[in-house]
């Protein structure tokens, strides 16, 4: 049996109360285990297709499913739930909680999810060492260490660790090597895909650094896929 796409929107259209439609997405598509590039530039709807993806807008026209769930069927509730438990996210700012350590901020999924807990196994520790060691963080001294101790770079991979615990289906990606220099990110970028692979999750990559474009299985330009104006 053929698996639904890991992201799949059509028709949709999307407009700020009072305003003017500012999203209108014919048809979008993410395969199971796809790795997409997204760029556009500022104001071209990037936050707001990830907003819709995530379940956090719901008055919009047309149809926003992933993973085969129509979210507008679930109530606020179960969307907060099923983000929980299917979605990973690696935020540009990463969104890391300063009075926890760096393993405690990796195990924070497990907080919000049972069913990310338990595929995570019986020892959720031991798997967040495991994750934090195979995208560079080897030093079981810096586990333990405040999460405000840890260099910039570092903070991104714990903001990665974090997403992909618990093995979600679907990891999405807002800008996270923005605070990087070149070499460090096509490192992080390696690491990231590879942690994928092993998961089995597709991943959808924002980002405005062209380079890393080359590193992905398609690359969709906000343009191409949203045909509403432009806001002057």
């Amino acid at each position: 049996m053929m698996q639904p796409p890991a992201i799949e929107l059509e028709g949709v259209r999307f407009a700020w109360r009072g305003g003017p439609v500012v999203l209108s997405i014919p048809a979008f598509r993410v395969a199971k285990g796809e790795r997409v590039f997204l760029k556009g530039a500022s104001g071209s709807g990037k936050s707001t297709l990830l907003a819709l993806i995530g379940g956090v807008l719901t008055h919009y026209a047309g149809e926003v499913r992933v993973l085969g769930q129509t979210l507008r069927e679930l109530s606020a509730v179960r969307r907060d739930a099923f983000r929980a438990s299917h979605i990973g996210y690696i935020f540009q700012m990463f969104n890391l909680l300063p009075y926890l350590s760096t393993v405690e901020n990796v195990l924070l999924t497990m907080r919000f999810s049972r069913e990310r807990a338990r595929r995570a196994g019986t020892d959720p520790r031991s798997e967040a060492r495991r994750l934090l060691a195979a995208l560079g963080l080897r030093d079981p001294a810096l586990l333990e260490r405040p999460i405000t101790a840890l260099s910039i770079g570092q903070q991104q991979r714990v903001a990665a660790a974090r997403a992909l615990m618990g093995r979600p289906e679907l990891i999405i990606a807002d800008e996270p090597t923005s605070a990087l220099d070149a070499d460090s990110r096509f490192d992080f970028l390696e690491l990231l895909q590879s942690e994928c692979a092993v998961a089995g999750a597709s991943l959808l990559f924002v980002s405005h650094d062209m380079s890393l474009a080359q590193a992905f299985d398609r690359t969709v330009a906000m343009s191409d896929i949203n045909v509403a104006v432009p806001v002057s």
